[in-house]
């Protein structure tokens, strides 16, 4: 406790009510006390720092003024919300975030009427503003009652086409509505594409012309950097706009830009937005990812998302592995093949360090596109890359590439176009919880026609899946593993091309066959190791393929034990249900077999460790052996 910060003011502050109490004086004591104890906190926990650090004028401004939680504040993505969350009546618990049993690390509805909505992918928020703002017009059963909607959407998040559909609706139906564009030139790499950086000039609206005034000149009054971002939107909307500002053109009036980290612009226009607003509202806000914390500042992109950290020198406490990361393991790999294929491409979304393609940006970047928050255009543009002739390795996170899923089908499968898919974050993922757990793509990639599904067991088959992957030219080819460092294998000096359907047997054993997909490898070989030394010497088999099955494998494997059991890390109708439909169709049970799939439950796994979260899906080489000896009787 003596090394947490002094926080008087703060500590008289339970809920946002208090807030309205205060002075703006006081007001600006609360945002610096308010700014320490979220270093403070993060530092013990880890977690997305700069993002909240970078909001917590606005945060204090908007609990100061809009009536929450009857007025419904809705963060886009919400990893900035921890100022939020230790406003809301959770302070107490804000040093269990992201742990087992504790506060999430994004907005979540089940923990706190203050979190209306729940969010933690990007570009959603103005159309769960929208919607509450239409049911509580509508008389819809809001607990609160009808309040105002505010969304807050970064720059980088607003470049998603579903935050302009968004915005097309509410233009259209002239809703009283509130969207706060938090402009920081990041989202967790600097945000890319036009949009990211369409900044528009103040509109004189006559029902708004107090607020016109009060923005006009606020451009002038910014800090150097942030100066330097209203003058390159000028230049934009110059080159753009024709008919006024393309939110104005969406039916919306534009505020802004104003200093999201000054109280004195930040108070006076929200003020008098939300009193004499009538219509759906733009408010313009630059502030400073990391703001406030010089470590954050310097490296905003490491400042996203951090481990426990020194508060007074910002370095990380991370436990230290010997094995690279799958991400670099891939990036490395990518590097090598694309050295030697000039018709080798990549694509993400957004992600561009965090999926390991930062190496190829710099070493090539003429074939290394990041399209920002827009997954489905970046399946779409890599199914035309594919089209015309190059081979593109579309890379995204697993839970990412949901969004993405109707294209895939359209634009990639149903073309059997050759679209490489390297899809990171594969499995569960500790921290960030459900909402970023990569657990439906091997069901939803395998039940696609001619699409190839293969698993990395550990980094050095991620390596001989990239090569497999750039060598393939049938149709699209999935390969998919896991967040963070691999298993410590040695990495092969030449990666082969794997032969397409073709898994490898690992160990030959009698009792019955043990039969993986992915990295649980290493704990079903956990698992064969204690099975030993009770007499039990399983046979165990690396697929490597969902699909196509490797047939002859499984039909061995079948004829030569009594039992099987499928390991996977994905949900229900993935793997273990091909193979069973392919066990079914060759007539298998009619013989007495017997088969098991270990898959994740039919559960959205709240976050943890991914050992516990593991734990929780009966995944672990405990629960695999309990499998075994229980199967076998």
């Amino acid at each position: 406790m003596s090394d947490r910060p002094h926080t008087p003011l703060l500590d008289r502050i339970h809920r946002p009510a208090d807030l309205r109490a205060l002075r703006d004086a006081e007001l600006r004591q609360l945002v610096d006390e308010l700014r320490a104890e979220t270093i403070s906190a993060v530092s013990e926990t880890g977690g997305h720092l700069g993002a909240g650090l970078g909001v917590v004028e606005l945060t204090v401004a908007l609990h100061a003024v809009f009536d929450t939680p009857k007025d419904k504040l809705i963060w886009d993505v919400s990893h900035q919300c921890y100022p939020h969350k230790i406003l809301t009546e959770r302070r107490d618990s804000i040093r269990t975030l992201r742990m087992k049993e504790g506060l999430s690390g994004f907005t979540k509805r089940s923990e706190s009427p203050y979190d209306p909505f729940g969010t933690a992918h990007s570009s959603t928020s103005i159309s769960a503003a929208l919607g509450f703002k239409v049911a509580g017009d509508l008389g819809g059963d809001l607990p609160e009652g009808s309040g105002d909607a505010i969304a807050v959407i970064g720059d980088g998040a607003m470049s998603a086409g579903m935050a302009f559909e968004a915005m097309n609706n509410a233009g259209d139906l002239g809703r009283r509505l509130f969207v706060i564009l938090n402009d920081n030139g990041m989202s967790i790499d600097p945000p890319v594409g036009a949009l990211s950086t369409y900044l528009a000039k103040a509109y004189s609206d006559p029902s708004l012309q107090n607020l016109k005034s009060m923005a006009d000149g606020a451009a002038s009054l910014l800090p150097g950097p942030l100066r330097e971002g209203a003058k390159r939107a000028k230049e934009v909307i110059k080159n753009l706009a024709v008919d006024g500002s393309l939110f104005e053109a969406l039916g919306f009036s534009y505020i802004g830009p104003i200093d999201g980290h000054d109280l004195g612009q930040l108070l006076p226009v929200l003020r008098s937005a939300q009193e004499n607003a009538r219509g759906p509202v733009l408010i313009h806000v630059v502030t400073q990812k990391g703001k406030g914390y010089a470590p954050a500042e310097g490296a905003p992109d490491k400042g996203h998302a951090t481990g426990k950290f020194d508060v007074g020198t910002g370095e990380q406490k991370k436990t230290p592995s010997n094995a690279p990361s799958y991400s670099s393991v891939f990036g490395d790999s990518l590097v090598e093949l694309a050295a030697k294929d000039d018709k080798i491409c990549a694509i993400t979304a957004a992600m561009t360090g965090g999926t390991g393609l930062n190496l190829m940006a710099e070493r090539y970047p003429s074939r290394c596109f990041d399209v920002g928050i827009a997954e489905q255009h970046a399946v779409t543009f890599s199914a035309a890359l594919a089209a015309g002739g190059m081979k593109p390795f579309c890379t995204i996170y697993s839970t990412f590439l949901q969004r993405g899923y109707d294209q895939l089908v359209h634009d990639v499968a149903i073309q059997r176009l050759p679209v490489r898919f390297a899809i990171d974050r594969a499995g569960l993922v500790g921290a960030d919880g459900a909402t970023h757990a990569g657990s439906f793509d091997i069901a939803f990639m395998s039940n696609l026609p001619g699409m190839v599904v293969m698993a990395a067991a550990d980094e050095a088959e991620l390596v001989h899946m990239v090569k497999t992957a750039a060598a393939y030219n049938d149709g699209p080819i999935a390969f998919r593993y896991p967040r963070g460092a691999g298993v410590g294998v040695e990495l092969p000096d030449a990666p082969d091309v794997l032969e397409i359907g073709k898994g490898r047997i690992i160990q030959r054993g009698s009792n019955i066959a043990l039969l993986s997909f992915g990295t649980r490898l290493s704990e079903v070989q956990k698992a064969a190791a204690s099975l030993e030394n009770q007499g039990i010497t399983p046979t165990i088999a690396d697929a490597r393929f969902a699909k196509p099955l490797d047939r002859d494998m499984i039909l061995s494997l079948v004829a030569e034990h009594d039992a099987m059991i499928t390991i996977e890390e994905g949900a229900i109708g993935g793997f273990g249900s091909h193979v069973a439909q392919l066990l079914m169709d060759e007539a298998v049970f009619d013989t007495g077999f017997k088969l098991r799939t270990m898959t994740l439950p039919d559960i959205f796994i709240d976050q943890a460790s991914p050992k516990d979260m593991y734990d929780v899906a009966a995944m672990n080489a405990e629960h695999i052996t309990a499998k075994v000896l229980d199967l076998l009787k």
